[in-house]
């Protein structure tokens, strides 16, 4: 089989995916994020940790309890995100059911990300 090619080793089937390197300055990049779990314990309901987090400093910019990840749960956080750092040149999120269009005739949208022409980096 070997020979064949029909079965590889497990060193063979190792696949490596480059890293992607962090952006240079802070405010470039923030990646926004949603985890369900039971935060408190028996102490309280199920409910989801939203954060949004800055992608060259690892700094945590946002965050906040929600009883579920929605879009609407995403846009009072981003309100409360604005408010208080302002608009950054893009945002990030994995491609969750929260951020799909589920009618396909729909228009599509450029996303969550926004770019911004003059950005100067702050070190």
């Amino acid at each position: 089989m070997q020979d064949a090619g029909i079965w590889l080793s497990r060193k063979q089937r190792r696949t490596f995916h480059q890293p992607r390197l962090r952006r240079e300055c802070f405010g470039e990049l923030i990646q926004i994020d949603g985890s369900d779990h039971h935060w408190f314990e028996d102490r309280g309901p199920r409910c989801t940790l939203l954060v949004f987090i800055d992608d060259a400093t690892s700094t945590l910019m946002q965050l906040r309890f929600v009883t579920s990840e929605s879009t609407f749960s995403y846009f009072e956080a981003l309100d409360l995100y604005l408010a208080a750092h302002g608009r950054p040149v893009a945002f990030y999120s994995d491609k969750h059911t929260v951020f799909r269009v589920a009618n396909q005739s729909a228009k599509s949208g450029h996303g969550m990300t926004t770019d911004r022409q003059s950005f100067a980096c702050k070190r």
